[in-house]
């Protein structure tokens, strides 16, 4: 089943709730970026997490980046979303190997370390939107929800997950975000905050639940949802030669003079999907021209 994303409201209304499956998109990603278990968990995580977030902005072509800068062995990522189910993202160190964690798990937290993450959404306004946080745990459904508590002032639950197989494929992968809108009442909050509580770890429930609306399901328990959109969500990278030649034509005369005179021609790789694009000499000389 090809990935997909729900948005949902739940106890009347006074819960927003989104769900997502994204074990394709993370699997896409994981083939890019030959990425070690570890990292394919941080950044399946991550790409999730952004799909849900993206499709919370409104417009066509805004445009949501999530920026980790960590002290860890991973360095950091970044990842970006549009608001139609498409995200993309790239490691800065692909091939990290660490013990388990405490839990037994792939060690997230140890990988990214102590450091920031940055949200940044740009909505076509004249400059974009940055929210900075400091990472809490380097687990990144941790830090998220605490991101929306404190730079978007919104009191949410963040569960993200990534499961590997064997032979270090991606077996399930997902997540959801809930969201407390204004004005729910105390027992609104206090049965929502008693099922997290009581809820299983992120892994088991992706274990068990194979579409984003079962997902829901075991998570609100019996607090009514209602799904009102549902949207297929990919890995997608938007780039080609042509826009890489565009770039190309903006660096400048005398830089594009020197990859000229070096007479060997030059590679250019896509740091989000880490395609390869090669402009021979002739090439150089008629962007150069242009």
């Amino acid at each position: 089943m090809s990935d997909y994303m729900v948005r949902a409201t739940a106890a009347g209304g006074k819960i927003r709730a989104f769900a997502v499956t994204s074990k394709e998109l993370t699997e896409t990603a994981r083939k890019h970026h030959h990425t070690s278990p570890v990292i394919t968990a941080a950044l399946g995580r991550l790409l999730s997490g952004a799909v849900m977030m993206g499709a919370m902005m409104k417009g066509e072509k805004d445009l949501l980046t999530i920026q980790i800068q960590g002290s860890g062995p991973a360095k950091g990522l970044t990842v970006t979303a549009d608001s139609a189910g498409n995200v993309k993202g790239y490691p800065s160190v692909a091939d990290v190997i660490l013990p388990p964690n405490a839990q037994g798990k792939l060690d997230v937290g140890g990988a990214l370390g102590i450091g920031v993450m940055s949200v940044i959404k740009d909505m076509g306004m004249k400059e974009p939107y940055v929210g900075q946080i400091e990472l809490k745990t380097g687990e990144i459904a941790d830090d998220l929800t605490y991101y929306f508590a404190s730079s978007e002032q919104i009191p949410s639950s963040v569960g993200l997950g990534v499961l590997m197989n064997k032979d270090n494929t991606v077996r399930r992968a997902g997540g959801f975000i809930l969201q407390l809108l204004p004005f729910t009442d105390e027992e609104t909050i206090g049965k929502l905050e008693q099922r997290i509580a009581d809820m299983e770890g992120i892994t088991a429930l992706l274990e068990k639940s194979d579409t984003p609306e079962t997902l829901l399901a075991e998570i609100l328990g019996d607090i009514p949802f209602e799904v009102t959109d549902t949207m297929p969500v990919q890995f997608s990278c938007g780039c080609s030669k042509e826009r890489i030649a565009k770039s190309l034509a903006t660096i400048g005369k005398k830089d594009l003079d020197e990859m000229i005179a070096d007479g060997g021609g030059i590679e250019v790789k896509c740091h989000f999907c880490n395609t390869k694009y090669a402009f021979h000499t002739e090439e150089l000389k008629k962007i150069r021209r242009q």
